[in-house]
């Protein structure tokens, strides 16, 4: 389950994440959840302010700097991977 925490800084950061809006560019569509239980695997995503409770502690920025780019949808029906990624199976 994909239990996100926000990290301030780089120095703290498992994966630096860009949020992009064009899903072509994206690798990854997800969906972000109401509550921890509804967080799943990589792609049903729970931002939560404990860093303790996070499966992934990610840093947000741009994309020249990006491990992984992000396009947040609004259906779950839509999300997953668009393409193979090594960032697979980590964040949740």
């Amino acid at each position: 389950m994909a239990r996100i925490y926000q990290a301030a800084t780089l120095g703290e950061a498992q994966v630096r994440i860009a949020l992009v809006r064009d899903r072509g560019r994206a690798d990854l569509l997800a969906c972000r959840v109401d509550s921890w239980g509804m967080a799943h695997g990589d792609t049903l995503w729970f931002i939560t302010r404990n860093r303790h409770d996070a499966t992934a502690i990610a840093y947000f920025c741009d994309e020249g700097l990006a491990q992984l780019k992000v396009c947040f949808v609004d259906a779950r029906g839509e999300v997953g991977w668009r393409r193979e990624h090594r960032m697979k199976g980590r964040l949740g």
